[in-house]
């Protein structure tokens, strides 16, 4: 049996109610209705921050249990729905959502957990990247390059390092306040790094070293040019990886077959005609 018999063969079949709620929560219209309701969420919780009337504050309120009870049922929709249920709580997402939404159920808004409640409320504007894929492959590629992108910030580190230890040595008479212990003197090339009136700071040490401006421009390649190249670099390539496999799921999940299945089925074929031959 090919791959493509297999993944059509392996796809749970639906009882009408799960079917109708998986087209519920794969519906174009749910999900932005979904995001609208995350957007005014937010909007509700900047509006808290102000000084309203008590009857505002009764009328939001009542809309934030409101919102709760429509995450509530968009979470059971989606569960429903899901033709898998046992892999449900497998995507971390999903695992955040259920969470942010369970906490939410808990009236706390009088009790010690009062500051709980309010920050679970605010990462509820969170969960616009769990509902939007683009958001989502972002953030999921940002994740899988945190260890490729460890040993550029260790190396990084390194530079700075010895640049702060030059700078404090060349430096550190000329003031005290920038350069005057190795802590300092990594603020200050910070600093530099992000340009932030970082002319002044060199033309304060070229007034005694005139040649000091080798020091900054060569600190700024390194750090500001190449580092941040590197690390571009990085995340684009992961970001293209995991769009590659978000198409390849997406495929999947449509019985449509990829390109290694049709590589793997073009090589059988191959190797059937050989045989025959």
């Amino acid at each position: 049996m090919t791959n493509i018999d297999q993944n059509h063969s392996s796809k749970p079949e639906l009882s009408g109610l799960e079917r109708r709620f998986y087209e519920i929560r794969n519906n174009k219209v749910f999900e932005l209705f979904v995001i609208a309701i995350i957007i005014f969420s937010a909007l509700m919780i900047g509006a808290n921050s102000y000084q309203v009337s008590a009857t505002t504050l009764q009328v939001l309120s009542v809309l934030d249990v409101a919102i709760t009870v429509i995450f509530l049922a968009e979470i059971i929709i989606r569960f429903i729905g899901e033709p898998n249920k046992k892999r449900f709580f497998f995507n971390a997402w999903n695992v955040f959502d259920t969470f942010i939404v369970l906490v939410s159920l808990i009236p706390i808004e009088d009790s010690e957990l009062a500051v709980l409640g309010r920050l679970v409320r605010i990462f509820r504007v969170l969960r616009m990247v769990s509902i939007i894929p683009e958001l989502r492959i972002l953030i999921n590629s940002l994740i899988k390059a945190l260890p490729q992108l460890g040993y550029v910030m260790l190396l990084m580190f390194i530079i700075f390092y010895i640049y702060a230890a030059i700078g404090t040595t060349f430096f550190a008479t000329i003031n005290p306040t920038l350069w005057g212990d190795i802590a300092v003197s990594l603020l200050t090339l910070f600093r530099v790094m992000t340009f932030e009136d970082w002319t002044d700071v060199m033309y304060e040490t070229m007034a005694v070293y005139p040649l000091s401006w080798s020091f900054y421009l060569t600190f700024i390649f390194f750090t500001a040019f190449a580092f941040l190249n590197m690390v571009i670099g990085i995340v684009v390539n992961v970001l293209e990886q995991e769009r590659q496999l978000e198409a390849d799921l997406e495929s999947d999940k449509a019985n449509q077959p990829t390109i290694a299945d049709l590589q793997q089925e073009l090589a059988e074929i191959k190797a059937l005609l050989k045989q025959k031959t």
